[in-house]
């Protein structure tokens, strides 16, 4: 459930309402998505598809099974116990921002985290999600382009 918002930017409504016909391969078919399409499509890297596929599979689920058939409540304090345990304090939505940033400093256009692993209809609202540049970062960066 974690890595497919930290990893696939997902929100936390769209773990929860992922059903098992919903997966194929390394894509995730959403269905009535917040953006108020029919569907949309998330890509997940094929690391975290096989760990879902071996999950699925190690649970017996049917196709039409909600895969994680949790509330929003107990889904949010999975992630604040995860948080704790490594000494941070994170919500599910800080996830999503670090598919985001993460995606971003890995070199990938802002189009492509913006279209393809937020979804969103526009790039000012990609902007926002990502995380502050430091000056060390903004300095490292400025001397690998430019070297």
């Amino acid at each position: 459930m974690l890595e497919l918002m930290a990893r696939g930017g997902m929100r936390i409504g769209e773990v929860l309402k992922l059903r098992v016909k919903d997966v194929e391969d390394c894509k995730l078919f959403l269905v009535s998505p917040k953006s108020g399409r029919q569907n949309e499509v998330v890509f997940i890297p094929k690391k975290v598809a096989a760990r879902l596929r071996d999950y699925i599979r190690s649970e017996n689920m049917e196709p039409e099974e909600r895969i994680f058939p949790i509330g929003y409540t107990g889904a949010r304090q999975i992630v604040k116990k995860a948080g704790r345990k490594i000494g941070i304090e994170i919500s599910p939505h800080d996830l999503r921002r670090h598919a985001a940033t993460y995606a971003s400093r890995a070199g990938a256009p802002i189009e492509i985290v913006s279209k393809v692993i937020l979804r969103h209809a526009n790039l000012s609202t990609t902007q926002r999600y990502l995380g502050k540049v430091s000056d060390t970062e903004a300095s490292r960066w400025v001397e690998n382009i430019f070297s």
